[in-house]
């Protein structure tokens, strides 16, 4: 059933965004719709904000003011379930067809992260996979898996060029 979950956005009253959250989960508790809506989500961000005196101090605020993101399966319940909570005006999307997210869009706001299992090391002989340099080879000069980048030094036109790449562009050279 999770696989056909999408996350989608729904539009609150300012300021209602925490209660939304709550009614939702409680609702979904005590209806038994745990396997349909799976995940909610008000995106935060830390800043630091420098006072008239000077200091400065680390402050939670959100992203998406007015917004809550919703995990779930659409079907007419999980709907009329969110549709009808208290302070939710609707979702976004046209009239009454909520529009899930893209795979970028939910990327993008990190709300779901895809684990790339690296099999390859600093050093190694490595083929490109994928683009434009495909089937070249090169050696494994950094790999930075927080920014999703490897870094190849290929050989091309007899000269050694760094070549920045995704990490699932590459494979261990056999």
């Amino acid at each position: 059933m999770s696989d056909s979950a999408k996350w989608y956005v729904v539009h609150t009253y300012s300021g209602y965004e925490n209660a939304v959250k709550t009614s939702i989960e409680k609702f979904v508790t005590g209806r038994g719709m745990e396997d349909k809506v799976l995940r909610i989500e008000i995106p935060m961000e830390t800043v630091t904000e420098v006072t008239e005196s000077g200091t400065s101090k680390e402050v939670e605020r959100k992203v998406f003011p007015g917004y809550v993101l919703i995990k779930m399966v659409m079907t007419d319940d999980t709907w009329h379930l969110v549709r009808n909570v208290r302070g939710v005006t609707g979702f976004v999307g046209s009239a009454n067809k909520p529009i899930p997210l893209s795979e970028e869009e939910v990327l993008a706001m990190g709300m779901e992260k895809h684990e790339i299992v690296v099999n390859y090391n600093v050093g190694d002989h490595v083929k490109i996979m994928d683009g434009p340099l495909a089937s070249f080879t090169g050696i494994v000069e950094e790999i930075e898996p927080e920014k999703n980048r490897v870094s190849v030094m290929v050989s091309m036109f007899g000269r050694e060029t760094p070549v920045e790449l995704e990490l699932d562009q590459v494979e261990v050279q056999k």
